[in-house]
């Protein structure tokens, strides 16, 4: 199958090419009724069929003959522990968990919170849910407690799952306090909280709410799955929002089990029996579709990491893990690639290790600037992909396809849009734009199976949020062009479009014109306000580590290399060297904060905050720049 092929029949006939892709998948009942719309112009997939994700993912595999093939690899340098689940070990755990959910009064369509660190059980805890057509919500373990309340008054869930801590290098954080404290703020009440005890913190339970994970699990009975219609929602996946409350996303079980695995072989390029890694958190939706139900509904051995891209213990963390388990395929964001260059600059770590069963990286999740993606390309000696995907999408949205003939990559773009994704460029007044012009990046209804078409108890707001900007169109909130041949480019999101004197200028340009400096480790340029020309920019530069370049030759030969490649109307002249950028747990750079602090306007330090002690820092060194802009 090639890619030019499967491209063009996915945009001419939708219907019929996802037809064919739902017939590799083990229905219950095959759907005959492939695509259809709703007045509101969205769409449903596979209305009549009916499945079970859980099913998909385990007890098929079983009946596939891979009863004994590793499912789940759990790795944990922060604990020095590891443990293997074969499918069949798996499948009876979640099982025997199914069955103490049922037990507890949680029936098909209930919601379930699952707060809870990167552990074997929280996947498991997803599965089970499946399993009875329960619907997870999986809240980002160690997210302060009013975030959490607001998730479980929103989701309304029968049941709590979550741990006594989580573990962030040699920090304990305990996640009982939190989630009392949340609950007590939270309106709604779930009817129990399952806690799982870890040895490195032991939390107290609340007689009558609180059970003991073990012993209750222990004393169940394991069910089978259910049978479940294909527009059945699988999760509820919480983004931050503008208004301040979170917006759920819902993701259909049909739709969502095509579309996985439609990627997992023909984007990632993995088979049955491959290991696969993706390295993120279970509370993101990488975790979802990359760690949990991508890989294992298609046979794939997953590998589950609980520790970080350096310090558990250095900076060849990650291909340690490569050389132990013979991992065929990775997907990280390119922040942890950027924290290993840091202190690995010249790929010394890395040479330790044995990383030929390693096929291919993808990294997304944030821009891949252009000096990363060569650092990476030529200290491993794989193929390094860019790709493009949202919260929403829930899988690809551009990538170079790996398992399609004729697909090709090009360094500094995301890749042409995958099978199903009809990506185009608008102007302000939704007209289309011709290659090489900037403008908002949509994607023409219908959107392919498994995004989003709702967000939970508040369809207007999706409506609002995603389908009104561009009628016809799914507005992804993100800017850039298409080349002439179809290759996307994006620039960041639509307001990182800087305005310096009626010039639309591109921060992520910018920014990867400053990374390419060999000294700097990573980069963020943001637009701060200026009286005369609207908007500069300003770049907050962090340094390699041994690096002894004094900052006024730094911002000299920044300057100097941004002139020449955009030009002197970009009015780029401030650099500021900081120790670290604020980011969120997830990795992403938190440039709205950083626009705030610069102009001086008040700001809210986000739930998702890594690291709150770094906004000291930013604070003092854009103190300075205030006093100079």
């Amino acid at each position: 199958m090639t890619y030019q092929h499967s491209y063009a029949r996915s945009i001419a006939d939708p219907a019929a090419f996802w037809a064919e892709q739902a017939d590799a998948l083990a229905w219950y009942r095959k759907p005959l009724q492939t695509l259809s719309e709703n007045p509101d112009g969205t769409h449903q997939w596979f209305a009549d069929g009916r499945l079970n994700s859980c099913y998909l993912a385990l007890d098929h595999q079983i009946e596939q003959g891979r009863g004994e093939q590793t499912a789940l690899i759990y790795d944990s340098p922060v604990t020095g522990s590891q443990q293997q689940f074969t499918y069949v070990q798996l499948r009876d755990e979640v099982a025997r968990l199914a069955g103490l959910l049922r037990e507890l009064g949680v029936q098909k369509g209930d919601g379930v919170i699952i707060y809870m660190p990167m552990v074997p059980q929280a996947a498991m805890a997803m599965l089970a849910c499946a399993r009875i057509g329960a619907v997870h919500s999986v809240v980002f373990g160690g997210f302060a407690a009013n975030e959490l309340a607001l998730r479980i008054d929103d989701a309304r869930p029968t049941l709590l799952l979550t741990a006594s801590c989580g573990l962030e290098f040699d920090r304990v954080i305990e996640y009982k306090p939190l989630v009392d404290r949340a609950l007590a703020l939270a309106k709604h009440q779930p009817h129990q909280v399952l806690v799982l005890q870890r040895p490195q913190a032991s939390a107290t339970l609340v007689e009558g709410r609180d059970l003991d994970w073990h012993s209750a699990v222990a004393a169940a009975n394991p069910v089978p799955p259910v049978k479940l219609a294909a527009a059945d929602p699988l999760y509820i996946m919480y983004t931050s929002g503008t208004t301040g409350k979170p917006k759920g996303i819902v993701r259909e079980n049909g739709g969502n089990a095509v579309a996985l695995g439609f990627a997992m072989r023909h984007i990632y390029g993995m088979q049955a029996g491959d290991v696969w890694w993706g390295i993120s958190d279970v509370g993101w939706v990488v975790g979802h579709s990359l760690i949990v139900y991508g890989p294992l509904m298609n046979g794939c051995t997953t590998v589950l990491y609980e520790g970080k891209p350096i310090r558990t213990p250095d900076a060849g963390a990650y291909w340690r893990v490569v050389e132990q388990y013979r991992v065929n395929g990775l997907f990280c964001a390119p922040t942890a690639m950027r924290a290993i260059r840091k202190e690995d600059p010249n790929g010394e770590f890395l040479r330790r290790y044995d990383l030929s069963s390693l096929r291919q990286l993808f990294l997304a999740g944030e821009k891949l600037d252009s000096s990363t993606h060569q650092w990476l390309e030529s200290t491993s000696g794989k193929a390094v992909h860019d790709h493009w995907w949202q919260t929403e999408t829930g899988w690809p949205v551009t990538a170079p396809c790996v398992g399609l003939d004729g697909s090709a990559a090009r360094p500094g773009s995301s890749n042409r849009a995958v099978p199903g994704y009809h990506v185009r460029v608008l102007d302000d007044d939704g007209q289309l734009l011709g290659a090489n012009q900037q403008g908002a990046i949509v994607i023409a209804l219908p959107l392919p199976p498994g995004c989003c078409q709702t967000l939970w108890g508040d369809h207007q707001r999706y409506l609002d949020a995603y389908l009104t900007a561009y009628p016809g169109y799914y507005h992804t909130g993100d800017g850039g062009y298409l080349d002439d041949e179809g290759f996307v480019y994006i620039m960041g999101r639509t307001d990182d479009v800087i305005n310096v004197s009626g010039h639309r200028l591109s921060t992520g340009e910018m920014e990867d014109l400053v990374a390419h400096h060999p000294a700097v480790a990573e980069c963020a340029v943001i637009g701060v306000h200026d009286e005369i020309k609207g908007q500069v920019p300003l770049a907050l530069v962090v340094l390699k580590d041994g690096q002894g370049i004094n900052e006024a030759a730094l911002q000299s030969e920044l300057v100097a290399s941004v002139r020449e490649q955009i030009g002197a109307l970009a009015c780029f002249n401030q650099v500021r060297v900081v120790n670290r950028l604020p980011k969120t747990r997830s990795g992403k750079t938190l440039r709205a904060v950083l626009r705030k602090i610069a102009d001086q306007q008040a700001y809210t330090p986000p739930s998702t905050l890594d690291d709150p002690a770094v906004l000291a820092e930013i604070e003092a060194v854009l103190a300075s720049f205030a006093r100079v802009g």
